[in-house]
């Protein structure tokens, strides 16, 4: 859809008063990654149906966007919500090893006079009331600032992440080691004791250039005039709290969660899965996917299937061509065309062909999920997965890969005891013989059917923050009042 410029040229008051009667305009600026974008268009839907604002997205990227972002984009022009493509920054001068929070920040900046240009349109053409920004969008607030436009950021994590953020910089000052080596747990206020050895990926090593844009980052959250957080009260009460309380240079923040897909992105043999599931009984199978970005070695992946192999347990497992270097490895683009089936272990698809059904790269998740016979779940532990998960009602065994997903796998067992945690050898393998039996533990055993019960009552809680008087729906709205008053008086 292109720009709203209806009315541009009537009106010779000095208010333009034609501005007035254009309805609110909201820029959203996600970084790469379809994990960050699925949310931000939740949102954008909401905000256009419930709220009656009008939506551009401004998309930095490095051009090389992953077919289900296509398709997610396309899907918006039905929705009268527009997008904008800046042009592709490139990574070729940084070094092969570069974190990937790294080139998803340089994505940002790198693309920052661009977004400039973008938003000085975008304002002189609609109501621009707001910018919108996800978790590593900071440094896009400046531009916001610069044309009078309020800076919120959507936090696409928990609670408990948020209160990290704020905390990291005096965290920063006050310890010289690595995170991993400090004796004693984080002890966050309303929260479950974190080790830094569970702190998100970029916090591990202090030298890496990585951590200095964190901690960069982390600095600037104070400068947001409102943060969204992707959770719910009930879910994170003490979280929460401490977020209200702490003072301290700690903007508003609102809960709105949980904000997720509906459904999935048609195609793709997503048909497959669900004509499978209906002939499974109900609650026997687990799922087993670790996201868009989670990858494993070779043999990880032997492991892995050797595990489901063993619990004789019905499965469907969304395979990925292993990856030897790192387990975010899809993260910007799918490698290889190579057919991921082929790595899995000699005879694997022929003896397990009666009990599951393995697919390459993707599966309708939503749907898996929302299926009777779907019992449980095997997850990265990807707050978006997490969200649906409790949407739903399924149990989980959680297996961070990257990330801030350590720090999720601690809220699900330690805080909110609805999964079991996988533990690694002293290689960093989670061998087989363990595998099959968190499987049985969690589809057949008693530990499993209590997991299932907290699941069972987290999802009434969500269903119940999402309806019309529920909190998450009251502190959206109460965020979209304040951008419909901020515009009348300040940005004319």
């Amino acid at each position: 859809m292109a720009l709203d410029t209806r009315g541009h040229s009537g009106g010779s008051s000095h208010h333009h008063p034609h501005k007035l009667l254009k309805p609110p305009h909201v820029a959203i600026v996600p970084t790469p990654g379809i994990g960050h974008l699925t949310p931000l268009i939740e949102l954008a839907k909401r905000l256009v149906v419930h709220h009656n604002f009008s939506i551009t997205f401004i998309i930095p990227n490095d051009g090389s966007l992953l077919t289900p972002q296509k398709k997610v984009l396309e899907v918006l022009s039905s929705l009268s919500i527009s997008y904008v493509f800046l042009p592709p920054v490139s990574f070729d001068d940084l070094p092969d090893d570069t974190m990937i929070e790294t080139k998803i920040s340089l994505t940002l900046t790198r693309s920052l006079l661009a977004l400039r240009d973008s938003v000085r349109v975008l304002n002189e053409l609609t109501r621009l009331v707001s910018l919108i920004v996800d978790v590593f969008g900071v440094d896009a607030f400046d531009v916001a600032v610069e044309f009078q436009v309020s800076p919120y950021m959507f936090f696409l994590n928990s609670a408990m992440g948020l209160l990290l953020v704020f905390h990291m910089p005096h965290l920063h000052e006050t310890t010289s080691c690595e995170y991993r080596d400090m004796p004693e747990p984080v002890q966050l206020p309303g929260c479950v004791p974190l080790h830094g050895r569970d702190f998100t990926d970029p916090l591990q090593d202090r030298t890496n250039p990585g951590y200095k844009a964190v901690i960069h980052m982390c600095k600037k959250y104070g400068s947001a005039a409102g943060i969204m957080v992707n959770s719910f009260v009930d879910l994170e009460p003490g979280a929460f709290k401490a977020l209200r309380e702490q003072g301290r240079g700690i903007p508003p923040v609102y809960p709105v969660g949980p904000v997720i897909k509906t459904d999935s992105i048609d195609g793709i043999d997503g048909d497959e899965c669900l004509r499978w599931l209906d002939k499974q009984p109900n609650g026997s199978v687990l799922f087993v996917s670790f996201g868009s970005g989670g990858t494993f070695s070779q043999e990880q992946l032997n492991e892995l299937a050797l595990g489901l192999e063993l619990s004789g347990n019905r499965f469907i497992w969304v395979v990925k061509s292993p990856n030897e270097t790192v387990k975010n490895g899809s993260y910007f683009s799918v490698k290889g065309e190579e057919n991921p089936l082929g790595f899995l272990p000699n005879g694997f698809l022929e003896r397990t062909k009666d009990v599951g059904l393995v697919v390459p790269t993707w599966a309708p998740q939503v749907e898996v999920l929302n299926h009777r016979s779907t019992g449980g779940f095997l997850t990265h532990c990807g707050w978006n997965s997490i969200l649906e998960s409790i949407v739903h009602g399924v149990p989980l065994i959680a297996w961070p890969l990257y990330a801030e997903q350590k720090m999720n796998k601690v809220i699900l067992v330690d805080g909110l005891k609805v999964a079991l945690g996988v533990k690694e050898n002293k290689k960093g393998i989670v061998e087989s013989q363990d595998v099959a039996n968190y499987v049985r533990d969690l589809i057949e055993g008693d530990e499993g059917k209590l997991l299932r019960e907290k699941m069972k009552e987290y999802k009434e809680a969500a269903k119940l923050v999402l309806a019309e008087t529920g909190s998450s729906t009251k502190s959206l709205a109460e965020v979209a009042q304040i951008w419909k008053g901020f515009n009348s008086t300040t940005n004319l």
